[in-house]
């Protein structure tokens, strides 16, 4: 006898089939990502481009792969809250770096 919390639907997870689609569009991606590295008129937008696609990218491994579009919202929103504070841990030191003149100090001399 299992009870209700430990009963899952099997139905909802996908198959084979699925999992690889989900690869052959995460290599498309992968594709236009090293695609655009090598086109000269998106230097400028480079960087927010791969950012885009690296992004996209980690939500589709996530939800796929991580189980979270399969798992209870609560998991879902641990998950999301675990890597806001990750960007916001991470802004914060790369502002302090840029706020103090954007160089790392030099290191010391060796020898005497």
């Amino acid at each position: 006898m299992s009870s209700p919390e430990t009963h899952y639907e099997e139905s909802n997870h996908p198959g084979p089939a699925q999992y690889v689609r989900i690869a052959v569009v995460l290599f498309c991606i992968t594709l236009v990502e090293v695609a655009i590295y090598y086109i000269g008129p998106l230097r400028g937008v480079l960087v927010p481009m791969l950012l885009f696609f690296s992004l996209l990218k980690f939500v589709l491994v996530a939800l796929w792969f991580m189980h979270l579009r399969f798992d209870t919202r609560v998991f879902t929103w641990l998950f999301v809250a675990g890597i806001l504070l990750t960007l916001s841990v991470f802004a914060v030191v790369l502002l302090t770096f840029f706020l103090r003149g954007g160089a790392a100090p030099s290191p010391p001399a060796l020898g005497g």
